[in-house]
């Protein structure tokens, strides 16, 4: 789906169903350099069951026109304008990484739009390697790779994991399709080494929270992911054992039935209740 946000074009899998502005809203939001394919398997699960999805592309990202952004502030601000953007007045958020840091910086920023907050792989901050941001911000290929793979535990290294096509290489290959590494990796990496923000904005999160960690992670450490979560009044957290970065992928079966009783919960459809309990 296309659509113009602050009138530049912008574009937001709907999971495989048409938009509806009626329906309860959950938007996604990727990582750093990446795009709306992370989420394949939890979008379509939702759409598919009477909510209305957005797993938008970051402007200079995806299919997305425009500059990237370059402060998670801005990203923040910008979320919150996607809601206005489709007609919704308020929406669930769900965030991965450097995702983590946007939509809980859109919360502080638009707290009457935001139902619930789902963090996956999350820390209150995400300094970068000098020598990993340098090669991003030269647009070396070895950015990507050495991103990708870092970003993934066990599952991802062997045997691939379970969405069909989205092998770890696979993912790394959309950072560099159609756009400079300089450009979206490189001015991500900028961002969230440059954020300080993250634990006074999750000492004001007053929202039902979902973080959802890694065990294995070595991007957002175990230990950091639950730092965060302290912050944040009544966050829930459930860590995924044997798991890297990307659980979103690496375990995205486990990773899909947290979120679906953490949104069955809080932010429930009452007429589809029944469907996420079974």
């Amino acid at each position: 789906m296309k659509f113009k946000v602050r009138g530049i074009d912008t574009f937001a899998s709907t999971g495989g169903r048409p938009f509806d502005k009626n329906k309860p809203l959950i938007i996604f939001v990727h990582g750093s350099g990446l795009s709306h394919m992370v989420w394949v398997l939890q979008t379509r699960y939702f759409a598919f069951r009477g909510y209305s999805i957005l797993a938008v592309d970051l402007p200079g990202h995806g299919l997305s026109s425009g500059e990237s952004l370059k402060t998670i502030e801005e990203m923040g601000n910008w979320v919150g304008d996607v809601i206005t953007a489709v007609g919704c007045k308020e929406a669930s958020l769900v965030g991965h990484s450097q995702g983590c840091l946007v939509t809980m910086e859109c919360v502080a920023q638009h707290p009457e739009k935001i139902k619930t907050l789902t963090l996956m792989g999350g820390a209150s901050a995400i300094p970068m390697n000098p020598e990993l941001l340098q090669l991003a911000e030269d647009s070396n290929p070895k950015a990507v790779d050495l991103m990708m793979d870092f970003a993934h535990g066990p599952a991802g290294h062997f045997g691939g994991h379970p969405v069909p096509g989205l092998y770890h290489l696979n993912v790394g290959s959309m950072i560099v399709q159609n756009k400079e590494i300089k450009d979206t990796l490189g001015v991500d990496f900028r961002a969230c080494d440059n954020y300080k923000n993250g634990p006074e904005v999750a000492k004001k999160l007053d929202l039902p929270t979902l973080s959802i960690l890694g065990a294995q992670d070595r991007m957002c450490r175990l230990k950091d992911g639950k730092i965060l979560a302290d912050y944040i009044k009544g966050s829930e957290v459930k860590i995924i054992e044997d798991c890297g970065h990307m659980m979103l992928l690496e375990e995205a079966d486990q990773t899909l039935e947290i979120l679906k009783k953490f949104i069955a919960e809080h932010y429930p459809l009452p007429s589809q209740l029944d469907n996420f309990k079974n």
